[in-house]
């Protein structure tokens, strides 16, 4: 399953004109607010046509300006999430779960029904209304309807937006679940570089209606010149596995290709899947192999690349595969004498770990 994009609209002063391509999973559409986000999701949506351009979903052409081709909304089996859950504050969650279905004129399916529910957590709120929700439960059941109108993909507009943070923490271990069992690609809209470093398979950068990167997410986020956001950073993705953690110090022992991480104790079983973001500002380097240092994780690497802005440089580590990025003063590379090709070491806290930077990963399940 995949989308291509090459679109472009002029509305006023403002011009887009973007083009990607992207796989299964998640694809974050991250950028500054006027970036073009909410208006290419539009565009795929259907609910605004470009001047120029083609857009094609799980091998179905939505839009073919060439062609004259132009599918209305309600033919693009697109299921849409936005901010605000929009659900019939009349209609009890059961039956604003069943709308999107009927909507779409599909056959009720009992066993559909229950994989989505049971994915989202809903089960025990079919027979209440709206009104008595929380908002993350609010868009669970938003996410659950426009499933099961059974989509070819899933559009998702900033739908954590208005939540604040601990309805942000409840909801998002339900679109992790999503990205990797429901089998639809998701495109997602987001400028909270958190959100999308947790969930985005690949990540497409926008700047004033241009496509500035597209690419895997591990490689994008961790590119100081790309991470558009004036208060977010890059920072690296590592892929990690829990060994085990330590009732005594509380810490968990992760593994992965970069090494060994202590981090926070996570509630995870030993075996666990999971993603972990370590921001740049959090990275020290060392030339030798720090003694007597109150850090416990202590990685062995090479510099790989290095990149000067104005009085930092992003200095990038390869850490036997696993990338790590680290911000330094130009007086601090300056100092150690850092080159690429460089043997060194990079050093994080413990203690600097976010819980909200770490998130699940899954084998991929289909629903």
């Amino acid at each position: 399953m995949s989308i291509q994009v090459d679109v472009t609209l002029r509305r006023g002063a403002f011009a887009l004109d973007a083009a990607f391509e992207a796989g299964p999973g998640l694809t974050a559409l991250f950028g500054r607010s006027g970036s073009g986000k909410t208006t290419l999701i539009d565009l795929i949506a259907g609910l605004a046509r470009p001047d120029r351009g083609r857009i094609v979903a799980d091998g179905a052409t939505l839009v073919d300006t060439a062609a004259g081709l132009f599918l209305p909304p309600h033919r693009r089996r697109i299921g849409v999430v936005f901010q605000d859950a929009r659900l019939f504050p009349h209609l009890s969650v059961r039956t604003n779960l069943e709308y999107g279905r009927l909507v779409a004129r599909h056959r009720a399916d009992p066993a559909t029904f229950a994989a989505v529910t049971g994915m989202l957590g809903i089960g025990p709120l079919l027979d209440r209304r709206p009104a008595g929700l929380s908002g993350g439960e609010r868009q669970r059941i938003a996410i659950g309807r426009a499933l099961l109108a059974r989509p070819r993909l899933l559009l998702m507009d900033e739908p954590l937006a208005a939540l604040d943070e601990a309805r942000k923490a409840e909801i998002l271990p339900y679109v992790e679940r999503l990205r990797d069992e429901a089998g639809v690609p998701i495109v997602y809209v987001s400028h909270a570089v958190s959100e999308v470093a947790r969930l985005a398979n690949t990540v497409v950068v926008l700047e004033a209606g241009r496509v500035a990167a597209a690419g895997p997410a591990e490689a994008i986020l961790r590119r100081a010149d790309l991470v558009p956001v004036h208060d977010a950073e890059a920072g690296a993705l590592l892929d990690m596995v829990v060994a085990a953690t330590d009732p005594a110090t509380g810490l968990t022992c992760l593994t992965g290709a970069a090494g060994r991480l202590l981090v926070p104790g996570l509630m995870r079983p030993a075996g666990t899947r999971l993603r972990v973001r370590i921001p740049a500002r959090d990275v020290l380097v060392a030339t030798i192999r720090p003694q007597g240092l109150s850090a416990r994780n202590v990685l062995a690497g090479r510099i790989s690349g290095m990149v000067p802005s104005g009085a930092e440089t992003s200095v990038e580590i390869d850490c036997n595969g696993a990338h790590l990025v680290a911000r330094l003063t130009v007086a601090a590379v300056r100092d150690l004498g850092l080159a690429v090709g460089q043997p060194v070491h990079a050093i994080v806290k413990s203690a600097a770990f976010d819980p909200a930077g770490i998130g699940l990963l899954r084998p991929a399940v289909a629903i």
